[in-house]
């Protein structure tokens, strides 16, 4: 889509033009969007002679060439939002903005690994990585890649890396937690935009770590060092206490090598959890199993969507068929091992259009940062055009007490279509979340579940799975078509969302 040209250099003058909440704490440029919807970057004066050295030391061609950086189309200045601008860039979309947050452990491990590259390629082309946030990488399917091209300034021998400390506490600290504490240790940054408190890290880790050169090195003595000034109020103090240190150059790289070491050796097996094994424990035949993707796979053929929200994805197994409809699909299951799982397959096929992430539907990720529009929810990313729910009602109707009419709501605002499985109570499935509970789930039944999702539905199809009840509903939202007639509010839409790139 060609952004529309602006007229006037006013930035009050822009109507329509829209500044991205995340993109305000550097003053080199921002990030925004035009009338049409379009994620358009500015870059200002002050960061002119750092975007020059940029272009002209081959950088910003070498990590495109490797995919490392969102390839862009330089502009031309009529398209700027405010006078100082020097360049206006059009990156590459990405399909679904994430969190990280939102990763299983061996995600955030790659987009670790990947800036630590970048830094070494950086030192190598005469400059310097001065950002190192985990919110600066986003995935293309299984595929990381560095989105922030205002993250690279000119090297000077003798400084130190300012980056260094961001590093250690949006990477380095939360995987050493994972791999060496507890694998739900990563809900620690989910309200965080500045990464893990290293103190914090550091008595919460095993007293064996410190035998870890590598976790002793930039983790355990990197905290001490960050505590011995914020414990005197000194804190300006120790700002210039790392000013003043003096690094060679090939200091640096011995540094940021270490790193990268200490990072590429942690490690979380995924095993253990609840449902990691659940296609190889079900109540699903063989053949029953057959039946349902190929239900699914017929209905998503018909629908023909360009995103599907795979909700209680599991280890991606309908993902796959969604993709192979056609659409870029989110992969999405609360259990941290099945993600795991689901994405480690993925990478080893070099998949770019499958994206698996961590969420929980029942307490899903928040919007967090400044007056909280620095990182948007979840469910403010959508609505997709086509959502999968298989087997999951009986987790969140009578595994999280959630009435079906509030289901439903919430549904028909994240989506177009919805493919929904019904689970009977008389399920294996559903008596097993009812073994440990007094069944109080009256309501729960095949009537009152169309009752509740008539109310924001219209039910399109319906098949049975098996005998025993279950049955999948194609479903089109009444939410999403009163919304393109003004008549109700949903989400800004995931195209729109999915091309930030701040």
């Amino acid at each position: 889509m060609k952004p529309d040209s602006p007229q006037q250099s006013n930035l009050a003058s822009r109507e329509g033009f829209k500044v991205l909440g995340s993109s305000f704490r550097d003053p080199s440029g921002f990030v925004f969007k035009n009338r049409d919807g379009v994620i358009l970057r500015q870059i200002n004066q002050i960061y002119e002679k750092d975007f020059l050295q940029f272009k002209q030391s081959g950088l910003l061609d070498s990590l495109i060439k490797r995919k490392w950086l969102i390839p862009h189309q330089e502009l031309s200045l009529e398209y700027r939002l405010t006078d100082d601008a020097i360049a206006v860039l059009a990156p590459e979309p990405i399909p679904v903005i994430s969190t990280p947050s939102e990763w299983c452990f061996s995600q955030l491990k790659d987009a670790a690994l990947l800036t630590l590259e970048i830094a070494l390629l950086s030192l190598e082309h005469g400059m310097i990585l001065k950002d190192a946030s985990a919110f600066n990488v986003q995935f293309i399917g299984s595929r990381p890649i560095f989105i922030d091209t205002l993250s690279f300034t000119n090297y000077q021998e003798g400084e130190a890396w300012v980056a260094y400390r961001q590093f250690c506490r949006h990477f380095l600290a939360p995987l050493a937690l994972m791999a060496k504490t507890d694998i739900r240790l990563a809900k620690l940054i989910g309200n965080e935009v500045d990464g893990i408190d290293l103190d914090l890290a550091s008595k919460l880790l095993p007293s064996r770590t410190r035998f870890s050169l590598g976790l002793l090195m930039h983790l355990h003595l990197n905290s001490k060092f960050q505590t011995s000034f914020s414990k005197t109020g000194k804190e300006q103090a120790r700002v210039q206490a790392v000013k003043s240190r003096k690094i060679t150059k090939a200091g640096l790289f011995e540094i940021i090598r270490s790193l990268k070491k200490t990072i590429f050796t942690l490690k979380w097996d995924p095993v253990g959890t609840q449902w990691a094994d659940y296609y190889e424990d079900n109540s699903y035949t063989g053949q029953t199993f057959e039946n349902k993707q190929q239900i699914v796979r017929k209905l998503l053929g018909r629908l023909q969507p360009n995103t599907v929200w795979d909700l209680g994805a599991n280890t991606g197994v309908f993902s796959k068929i969604a993709c192979e409809s056609g659409a870029y699909t989110c992969s999405m299951d609360m259990d941290p091992a099945c993600v795991e799982r689901n994405y480690l397959e993925l990478k080893g096929g070099n998949s770019e259009r499958i994206l698996p992430l961590v969420v929980n539907l029942a307490s899903p990720t928040p919007a967090i940062g400044w007056n909280l529009s620095e990182r948007e929810s979840i469910l403010a990313r959508g609505p997709c055009h086509t959502a999968l729910a298989l087997a999951l009602i009986h987790h969140l109707a009578i595994g999280n007490n959630l009435p079906f009419d509030r289901i439903a709501r919430c549904f028909a605002s994240l989506c177009q279509h919805l493919i929904m499985e019904f689970v009977p109570k008389s399920d294996v499935q559903v008596q097993r979340l009812l073994n440990s509970r007094e069944d109080v789930f009256h309501g729960y039944d095949l009537d009152g579940f169309l009752q509740a999702f008539r109310g924001f539905f219209e039910i399109t199809a319906s098949e049975p799975v098996e005998e025993n009840g279950r049955i999948i509903f194609e479903m089109k939202s009444k939410l999403q078509v009163l919304s393109q007639t003004g008549k109700v509010t949903v989400g800004q839409g995931l195209i729109q969302g999915a091309q930030s790139c701040t």
